[in-house]
């Protein structure tokens, strides 16, 4: 249910500072009023919904700052992730990054670029899990989430490129040598920051809004 709603919420179906009242959402999603205000209560806490007092539950709309402030936590934080992932990764996930670099290298030769954000989101997902920290995994995740949902990405001609940074990047998490996954982690991080652009925000929701990801 809160993945549900959280998905909307940054696919833009549900838009910033829009009414969420737990009757309509329940008949949404199908279910009873009772899971709705529990995953309200969570997306609170994570930062994508605000309750008022007598007025009720909306969509967050952060400010310009907030959204600052997240792209420099991302800059924190994957290059740490990704030097825990080179010390910690099972070979199972080394096979899943291999295999995800492997796809996007060829759908960028194949001009196959809608293909690529959704690659570029599973990459990162795998790479967070093999941090061996939970808690950091699921930080960087809901991380990666607000950005989708407060940035627009300019790619610019980035596509092959990033997908080198992902190989780079593997191949040193691969061979275990956490600072240099480090130093990649935070070079990309840095470039693919330049890309953003902050969202106009509307208060009426697109027709069939697209899902979003970063690279």
């Amino acid at each position: 249910m809160c993945a549900a709603i959280r998905a909307d919420i940054v696919s833009g179906h549900f838009a910033p500072g829009g009414r969420l009242t737990e009757e309509l959402l329940a008949k949404r999603y199908g279910v009873s009023r009772v899971p709705v205000r529990e995953a309200l209560r969570a997306l609170e806490s994570e930062g994508f919904v605000r309750s008022r007092r007598h007025i009720g539950a909306s969509v967050a709309e952060p400010t310009e700052q907030e959204a600052r402030d997240l792209l420099e936590i991302r800059a924190l934080l994957e290059p740490l992730g990704a030097a825990r992932a080179a010390s910690r990764r099972t070979e199972a996930q080394l096979r899943v990054l291999r295999g995800l670099v492997r796809l996007g290298r060829d759908r960028v030769r194949q001009g196959h670029l809608p293909e690529l954000p959704a690659l570029d989101a599973w990459f990162h997902e795998t790479l967070a899990q093999a941090s061996g920290s939970p808690s950091l995994a699921a930080l960087l995740t809901q991380l990666r989430q607000k950005i989708c949902w407060m940035y627009a990405v300019e790619p610019a001609g980035r596509a092959a490129a990033c997908w080198d940074e992902h190989g780079a990047l593997t191949d040193a998490v691969v061979r275990g040598d956490a600072e240099r996954a480090r130093r990649l982690a935070a070079l990309h991080v840095e470039r693919s920051n330049a890309l953003y652009r902050l969202r106009r925000r509307s208060r009426t929701p697109p027709e069939n809004a697209p899902s979003r990801n970063i690279p």
